[in-house]
Protein backbone atom coordinates (compact mmCIF):
# COMPACT_ATOMS: atom_id res chain seq x y z
CA UNK A 1 0.00 0.00 0.00
CA UNK A 2 2.78 2.40 1.11
CA UNK A 3 4.31 1.80 -2.38
CA UNK A 4 1.28 2.59 -4.57
CA UNK A 5 0.45 5.90 -2.13
CA UNK A 6 3.55 7.30 -3.35
CA UNK A 7 3.12 7.64 -7.54
CA UNK A 8 -0.17 9.18 -6.35
CA UNK A 9 1.24 11.86 -4.05
CA UNK A 10 3.70 12.86 -6.81
CA UNK A 11 0.81 12.79 -9.74
CA UNK A 12 -1.22 15.32 -7.01
CA UNK A 13 1.86 18.03 -6.59
CA UNK A 14 2.83 17.63 -10.44
CA UNK A 15 -1.21 18.29 -11.29
CA UNK A 16 -1.01 21.10 -8.86
CA UNK A 17 2.08 22.88 -9.56
CA UNK A 18 1.36 22.40 -13.77
CA UNK A 19 -1.87 23.97 -13.30
CA UNK A 20 -0.20 26.69 -11.06
CA UNK A 21 2.21 27.38 -13.93
CA UNK A 22 -0.15 27.61 -16.82
CA UNK A 23 -2.20 29.84 -15.12
CA UNK A 24 0.83 32.07 -13.76
CA UNK A 25 3.81 31.87 -15.63
CA UNK A 26 2.95 30.18 -19.59
CA UNK A 27 2.31 32.99 -21.46
CA UNK A 28 1.68 31.43 -25.09
CA UNK A 29 -1.47 32.03 -26.06
CA UNK A 30 -1.85 28.91 -27.81
CA UNK A 31 -2.38 27.21 -24.85
CA UNK A 32 -5.58 28.52 -24.59
CA UNK A 33 -8.34 27.47 -21.35
CA UNK A 34 -6.27 24.08 -20.68
CA UNK A 35 -7.64 22.60 -17.61
CA UNK A 36 -5.35 19.52 -15.74
CA UNK A 37 -8.08 16.70 -15.67
CA UNK A 38 -5.66 14.26 -13.84
CA UNK A 39 -2.26 12.70 -13.87
CA UNK A 40 -0.71 9.34 -13.89
CA UNK A 41 2.73 8.63 -12.75
CA UNK A 42 4.92 5.38 -12.82
CA UNK A 43 5.99 3.45 -10.13
CA UNK A 44 9.15 4.09 -10.49
CA UNK A 45 7.88 7.67 -10.75
CA UNK A 46 10.42 8.54 -14.30
CA UNK A 47 7.05 9.33 -16.49
CA UNK A 48 4.31 11.78 -15.90
CA UNK A 49 0.88 11.53 -17.97
CA UNK A 50 -0.86 14.70 -17.89
CA UNK A 51 -4.52 14.56 -18.93
CA UNK A 52 -6.20 17.84 -19.99
CA UNK A 53 -9.29 19.11 -21.67
CA UNK A 54 -9.60 22.25 -23.51
CA UNK A 55 -12.67 24.74 -24.79
CA UNK A 56 -13.20 24.36 -28.70
CA UNK A 57 -13.57 22.11 -31.13
CA UNK A 58 -10.59 19.63 -32.87
CA UNK A 59 -8.58 22.29 -33.84
CA UNK A 60 -8.49 24.03 -30.87
CA UNK A 61 -7.83 20.86 -29.23
CA UNK A 62 -4.58 20.75 -31.37
CA UNK A 63 -3.65 23.89 -30.78
CA UNK A 64 -3.40 23.60 -27.18
CA UNK A 65 -1.26 20.39 -27.34
CA UNK A 66 1.28 21.69 -29.51
CA UNK A 67 1.44 24.61 -27.05
CA UNK A 68 1.74 22.30 -24.28
CA UNK A 69 4.54 20.58 -25.95
CA UNK A 70 6.25 23.39 -26.38
CA UNK A 71 5.99 24.55 -22.67
CA UNK A 72 7.08 21.00 -21.59
CA UNK A 73 10.27 21.63 -21.24
CA UNK A 74 10.00 24.87 -19.15
CA UNK A 75 7.42 23.01 -17.02
CA UNK A 76 9.60 20.48 -16.34
CA UNK A 77 12.35 22.28 -15.56
CA UNK A 78 10.20 24.04 -12.98
CA UNK A 79 8.55 21.17 -11.38
CA UNK A 80 12.33 20.02 -10.96
CA UNK A 81 13.15 23.22 -8.48
CA UNK A 82 9.45 22.80 -6.46
CA UNK A 83 9.39 19.18 -5.92
CA UNK A 84 11.73 17.08 -4.07
CA UNK A 85 12.55 14.50 -6.34
CA UNK A 86 15.73 12.78 -7.10
CA UNK A 87 14.68 12.67 -10.72
CA UNK A 88 11.89 15.26 -12.64
CA UNK A 89 9.21 12.61 -14.37
CA UNK A 90 9.56 13.15 -18.13
CA UNK A 91 5.83 14.80 -19.06
CA UNK A 92 3.74 13.50 -21.78
CA UNK A 93 0.15 15.97 -22.96
CA UNK A 94 -2.83 13.37 -23.49
CA UNK A 95 -6.42 14.73 -24.03
CA UNK A 96 -8.84 13.43 -21.63
CA UNK A 97 -11.06 11.78 -23.54
CA UNK A 98 -13.11 10.91 -20.46
CA UNK A 99 -15.15 13.93 -20.18
CA UNK A 100 -16.52 13.25 -23.76
CA UNK A 101 -17.15 10.01 -23.25
CA UNK A 102 -19.25 11.06 -20.71
CA UNK A 103 -21.29 13.93 -22.44
CA UNK A 104 -21.90 11.18 -25.28
CA UNK A 105 -23.39 8.45 -22.57
CA UNK A 106 -25.51 11.24 -21.10
CA UNK A 107 -26.53 12.66 -24.36
CA UNK A 108 -27.57 8.88 -25.25
CA UNK A 109 -29.60 8.51 -22.04
CA UNK A 110 -31.29 11.93 -22.69
CA UNK A 111 -32.44 10.79 -26.31
CA UNK A 112 -33.19 7.72 -24.67
CA UNK A 113 -35.75 9.63 -22.18
CA UNK A 114 -33.66 7.23 -19.03
CA UNK A 115 -33.06 9.49 -16.08
CA UNK A 116 -29.67 9.46 -15.06
CA UNK A 117 -29.29 6.58 -12.24
CA UNK A 118 -31.23 7.64 -9.19
CA UNK A 119 -30.47 5.19 -6.34
CA UNK A 120 -31.33 6.15 -3.03
CA UNK A 121 -28.98 5.32 0.61
CA UNK A 122 -29.94 1.29 0.17
CA UNK A 123 -28.71 1.14 -3.66
CA UNK A 124 -32.36 0.97 -4.43
CA UNK A 125 -33.89 2.97 -7.25
CA UNK A 126 -35.76 6.08 -6.28
CA UNK A 127 -39.64 6.45 -8.08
Amino acid sequence: MAQGSRPERVADLVRTEISDLLRRSVNDPGVGFVTITRVRVTSDLQHARVFFTTLGDEDRRQQSNRALERATPFLRRQIGRRLTLKRTPVITFHFDESIEHQARVEQLLEDLKIPPSTHNEDGEYDE
